[in-house]
């Protein structure tokens, strides 16, 4: 029987994906979706070997698409038409998800035979799976180590550049800020409020009204962020809706006043579609041995906290289901 490599003759010339800020694991979960056969399969191939198979058994092959498409045939199916719902035949899956149907007609075979042929083709089903799956693998890395290339790219021109301030809010983007960190660590200066705050449900938001909305939320957020500090407050974003305050110098009950009052200015805004909330966690760097990086994990968990509390308010799924 012929040999074919699946992974290097894989055809689809022009195929690509969309990706936005999802990790990689989840992106393999899903994406599988849009690949159609000829993306992780060379068709010739699969044809060849399919005829040679059919040479040796006696066997007849047909060859559909999840939909039920004809994309191989091997024999007669002269008015067959495929149910890939009520009788699907030998289905061959991807990560989960059934990529192609293979119909086998044995009534050439000899009947001593018939055994064989049928736990033979079972496990060629299992090597297409199989192949069909490094197929995937190799493809879906080569686009995320090439996304991931342009985001450092990207990153390193924006340092090298100067850049400040993140595109969207106008806070301090990741790079930029971690550099002010640093600053605030060798000023030796204490104490020093350390504040995440999180918004509340933005993917509710995003899910519901889409990209525009959700920027438009984030964007709310840090507008009362910056409304509600002081002029020496360090302002960064350091996630998609995640955004880091510190104080240097914070007096007794500032960190705390600072974020009821932001908070309180969320619950006052009013909007048809936005509900603005954010949870915010504080904590405080006292020695000037520690770093502030090393108070982030804390200054999280107490977000954490916060967001238990607020979310399970009375109130609050209705305020943010208004619009719904």
């Amino acid at each position: 029987m012929q040999v074919f490599n699946i992974i290097n003759g894989v055809s689809g010339e022009g195929f690509g994906m969309q990706y936005n800020e999802v990790p990689f694991e989840k992106r393999i979960k899903e994406n599988i979706k849009n690949y159609a056969m000829d993306h992780l399969y060379p068709v010739d191939s699969l044809r060849a070997h399919l005829k040679e198979l059919a040479n040796v058994t006696g066997a007849e092959f047909l060859l559909t698409d999840r939909h039920g498409e004809k994309v191989v045939s091997v024999g007669n199916f002269a008015g067959f038409l495929p149910d890939v719902v009520g009788e699907p035949g030998r289905k061959i899956r991807v990560y989960n998800r059934t990529v192609a149907h293979l119909y086998v007609k044995t009534t050439g075979v000899e009947t001593q035979k018939k055994q064989d042929v049928d736990r033979l083709i079972d496990e060629m089903v299992k090597v297409f799976s199989c192949l069909g799956e490094e197929a995937y693998l190799h493809r879906e890395s080569a686009i995320y180590i090439d996304e991931l290339e342009e985001k450092l790219g990207e990153r390193h021109k924006q340092t090298v550049e100067g850049g400040k301030e993140d595109v969207l809010t106008g806070a301090y983007q990741k790079l930029y800020f971690e550099e002010r960190m640093k600053v605030i660590d060798r000023s030796e200066v204490v104490p020093v409020a350390v504040i995440n705050a999180n918004i509340n449900d933005w993917k509710y938001v995003n899910d519901n009204f889409g990209d525009e909305e959700s920027d438009r939320l984030i964007k709310t957020i840090v507008d009362i962020l910056k409304n509600e500090a002081k002029e020496d407050y360090v302002i960064g974003r350091v996630d998609g809706d995640v955004f880091i305050v510190l104080i240097p110098m914070a007096e007794e009950g500032e960190a705390e006043d600072y974020c009821n009052r932001v908070q309180s200015a969320c619950l006052a805004y009013e909007d048809e579609i936005l509900a603005p909330s954010v949870a915010c966690g504080i904590v405080y760097k006292t020695n000037v041995e520690e770093s502030i990086e090393e108070k982030l994990p804390d200054a999280e968990y107490e977000m954490f906290n916060n967001k238990f509390e607020i979310k399970n308010a009375p109130g609050y799924r209705e305020r943010l289901e208004k619009k719904k």
